[in-house]
């Protein structure tokens, strides 16, 4: 497994795997929210960060990463690769390239939260909606810090 930067031009396949790792692990979103931030995460989320892939032996993107200012701001795999270290080494890119320690999370999204603690991550704080406003609590994590 390789970590390499994302070309432009890969931008529809990063978005094909947000699609799927969501519709796997964010069963609290309606379709129509999945509709609503396809399109964000396409024409302006991606640009907005620096990004990285996870490719597997054949070259295909199977996992990816968008870092800004310290924090990570996406971090999502193909659900065929669940389970199978691509979530660590994405986010060990996170921590030893970019010095992130901080991550948003879903608290609905059970197995993210999960992970990150396993990871050394810690719930800081909480919000009741997402920052579009949106009705999904987000967990305000940090490596090594207390509430």
């Amino acid at each position: 497994m390789d970590i390499t930067n994302i070309d432009k031009s890969e931008y529809q396949a990063v978005v094909d795997i947000w699609e799927a790792s969501v519709r796997a692990t964010h069963h609290f979103l309606p379709e129509t929210d999945i509709q609503f931030f396809r399109p964000l995460i396409l024409n302006e989320y991606l640009s907005a960060v620096e990004l990285r892939c996870a490719r597997d032996e054949e070259g295909t993107i199977v996992g990816f990463l968008g870092v800004a200012d310290g924090n990570i701001e996406m971090l999502f795999l193909h659900p065929d690769t669940f389970g199978k270290g691509v979530g660590k080494l994405l986010l060990n890119c996170a921590l030893n390239e970019f010095k992130c320690t901080k991550v948003d999370v879903n608290e609905d999204n059970h197995n993210a939260v999960a992970f990150y603690k396993h990871m050394g991550f810690e719930v800081v704080s909480r919000a009741e909606t997402d920052p579009l406003g949106k009705p999904y609590p987000i967990l305000h994590m940090e490596l090594g810090k207390v509430i």
